[in-house]
């Protein structure tokens, strides 16, 4: 469909844009015949940016690092998935009323649910940032309580332990948690630690489920150690996938048939 003055125009922010939203959003709307059209951007002046979403009629918006926090303070309203974490990764504009949304913990929480993790389980999270937050707080409100959050950043590593309940620690040291979550760039590829394990080859020894939230590529070291040991796994592009299509619903309010979906993610992919 080709755009018109009609069409409806959806973005994302991104420090580092990417491609998937980009290929994922636009291949279901030309499946479902949507006069929509979605944009990858990156910006210097977030204010703008945010103001520019409300003045220009722009319908959605999705938000990665490192704006995640900063543009709390930029909309009128924030769902609950967002006012438990102050991170959010959706923004939707309903007639210059934005408000925003957090669909990287609503993914996560269905994971949880999906894979069938064990709440008795201890569970070690790399990471401190926004994605972090959203994560560890998805296990937090489904009820894992022996956590421990893995940072180098002490200050941000503690608030986020703190808020969630859970140990904070600089390395994993003798800790052999079940489940180990990654939240960090390590592995991520094109990265400087895209070669690097997020956890070591011991931990993975012990652990019962390895979860990584990178997804580019979808089979990190991480993962593919992981594998190669006969764990189970949760990759980031479950997590990318399920977030896209929350944000999918939420400016359109059409939900694509399961095959809709897996056909514009293996688009996606490509």
């Amino acid at each position: 469909m080709t755009p018109s003055k009609d069409t409806v125009l959806c973005i994302s922010l991104a420090g580092r844009p990417g491609t998937f939203g980009v290929r994922f959003h636009n291949h279901l709307y030309a499946q479902l015949g949507l006069d929509y059209y979605y944009k990858a951007m990156t910006t210097r002046d977030l204010p703008g940016a945010i103001a520019g979403i409300r003045a220009l009629g722009i319908r959605g918006c999705g938000v990665s690092m490192p704006y995640k926090e900063a543009s709390i303070a930029l909309v009128d309203e924030l769902d609950p998935s967002v006012a438990a974490i102050d991170s959010l990764n959706t923004i939707v504009n309903s007639d210059g009323h934005l408000k925003a949304y957090n669909t990287d913990y609503i993914a996560v929480r269905h994971l949880i649910e999906a894979h069938g993790l064990d709440r008795q389980w201890s569970l070690a999270l790399r990471g401190s940032g926004g994605m972090a937050k959203a994560v560890a707080c998805a296990f937090r409100d489904a009820g894992f309580s022996n956590g421990t959050i893995i940072a180098r950043n002490e200050e941000a590593g503690r608030r986020l332990a703190g808020n969630c309940g859970y140990e904070w620690r600089a390395e994993v040291g003798d800790l052999r948690p079940a489940l180990l979550v990654n939240v960090t760039p390590i592995g991520m590829a094109g990265g400087v630690e895209a070669q690097e394990l997020a956890f070591s080859e011991a931990l993975i020894d012990a652990a019962r489920v390895v979860f990584d939230v990178v997804a580019m590529p979808a089979r990190t070291p991480l993962i593919l150690a992981a594998e190669a040991r006969g764990k189970r796994v949760i990759t980031g592009l479950e997590v990318i996938a399920l977030q896209a299509l929350e944000q999918f619903v939420l400016y359109t309010g059409v939900r694509p048939t399961r095959e809709q979906v897996q056909l514009a993610v293996a688009f996606a992919r490509i």
